[in-house]
């Protein structure tokens, strides 16, 4: 048997990992023709069965659960070699992608990297918009801006700040319906909260306030619509100060309420800190978003 193209052993480990050819393809931004022809091709080399098709994606095998945690070995060597090749890299130039929340990514971050763009017009920025936390030491992201503590002995984190909370409402809407006073106040007005996320209704539990999902007249989990729910006058909400203070069209409430700051890290994989395009974004960053969270 020839040796094994890598591709295809990457492709095996991304099926495997997310049990489809479609999740897969985005997981690899390829596409889903590419993972099929290389699932075939790793098959007809092994001459084994892989995975089960079926309605609910691609299972493994028997044959494929052993192939697959020698894959997945074989995946991490080639991460830590592409990780240690690129942080040798001097020139400040090249891409660098960024992990953040969604709020984070359309709200703080392209105002942070024009000024990056100009400063450095040589580093291209990906940014990936999502609430989940990236696997960095996939390489998922080269820097992840993260709302809690990176524990992974691997990865360098470093702290940047704490973003201030608040309750918060439209002007239109605090004209129509009036200014609550206190936390209590809160459950006769319209309010703005998640779906299935039930962070909000438990920080009323934490105030003394019992309130059921019902009480929420516009439900959403994505952050970015619940925002914007806000500003267009749905209801009270909660959010980042520093982003009611950048908006003509929001105000802050119940000054005296205590919430939870929200915490802000920066986090890279250890071997990347030699990189010193890497190293310029990750300084670039501490310093904006330290300026974001003071207002």
């Amino acid at each position: 048997m020839k040796d094994i193209d890598w591709n295809l052993i990457k492709s095996f480990v991304a099926v495997a990992e997310t049990g489809s050819l479609s999740a897969a393809a985005r997981k690899l931004s390829a596409s889903q023709p590419t993972l099929g022809r290389h699932i075939g091709e790793l098959e007809q080399a092994l001459d084994v069965t892989l995975f089960r098709r079926g309605r609910q994606g691609h299972e493994l095998t028997e044959a494929g659960a052993l192939l697959y945690e020698r894959g997945q070995a074989v995946a991490e060597q080639a991460t830590a070699f592409s990780l240690l090749a690129l942080g040798s890299v001097e020139a400040i130039e090249g891409t660098v992608r960024i992990a953040a929340s969604e709020v984070v990514a359309a709200f703080v971050l392209p105002e942070i990297l024009a000024r990056l763009g100009q400063e450095e017009p040589g580093i291209e920025i990906e940014v990936a918009a999502s609430n989940q936390v990236e696997n960095l030491l996939r390489r998922d992201a080269d820097i992840a801006i993260r709302m809690v503590r990176p524990v992974q002995n691997e990865l360098v984190a470093r702290k940047v700040t704490d973003i201030a909370l608040c309750a918060c409402a439209a002007t239109r809407y605090i004209e129509r319906r009036g200014r609550p006073e206190t936390v209590a106040d809160v459950v006769n007005h319209d309010i703005v909260g998640f779906d299935r996320d039930d962070s909000i209704i438990r920080g009323f539990a934490a105030a003394g306030v019992t309130l059921e999902r019902s009480a929420f007249r516009f439900r959403c989990d994505n952050q970015i619509v619940h925002w914007q729910a806000v500003r267009a006058g749905n209801g009270i909400g909660f959010t980042q100060r520093p982003l009611v203070d950048r908006e003509p069209l929001v105000e802050p409430l119940l000054p005296d309420l205590e919430l939870p700051s929200l915490p802000v890290w920066l986090a890279m994989h250890r071997d990347v800190r030699g990189s010193l395009r890497i190293r310029r974004v990750v300084d670039f960053l501490h310093e904006a978003l330290k300026r974001y969270s003071a207002g």
